[in-house]
């Protein structure tokens, strides 16, 4: 245990170093660089000051979400078989909740786990995400966020 504690310390002190911290810095330090919000870090208090600057080396900067690009069009792809391994997108497929984005399309492909494609104006496929470890509200909260708002929409 105590050797695993030195070895952390020097690895943190390694990272530290160099000026900017890596995806694979951040990861190693217990932070996801791509999805860690600088906001995240202010909550860190009460015994975890200590990880406060390498929360803030790892963070981007919170007003990307404002410019966040709007996509026309998601396809979520699923498999039934594999509804009992992620019960949270079940529940949002079943629910009236896909029913607020006509310009979401939920595709059955057999043997996938679960996937967003965003799609531009062009029908082109501009990003793929895995949402296996999302819950119903996640779901929902990003087709709100991504997703043009059409014509018949509230």
């Amino acid at each position: 245990m105590y050797k695993i504690l030195i070895f952390s310390f020097l690895l943190v002190k390694i990272v530290f170093i160099s000026s900017e911290f890596t995806s694979q810095d951040c990861r190693e330090l217990g932070f996801i660089k791509s999805q860690l919000m600088c906001s995240s870090c202010d909550v860190l208090n009460d015994g975890l000051e200590a990880l406060k600057p390498h929360c803030l080396e790892c963070c981007q900067q919170d007003k990307v979400l404002a410019t966040e690009k709007k996509y026309p069009k998601a396809i979520l792809e699923v498999c039934t078989c594999k509804f009992g391994a992620y019960p949270q997108i079940q529940a949002f497929i079943k629910s009236d909740r896909p029913a607020k984005f006509s310009n979401l399309q939920i595709k059955y492909v057999r043997g996938l786990d679960p996937f967003i494609k965003l799609i531009d104006h062009d029908g082109n496929v501009k990003e793929t995400l895995s949402i296996n470890k999302w819950n119903t509200d996640t779901v929902e909260e990003f087709f709100e966020t991504h997703l043009e708002k059409q014509s018949n929409e509230i």
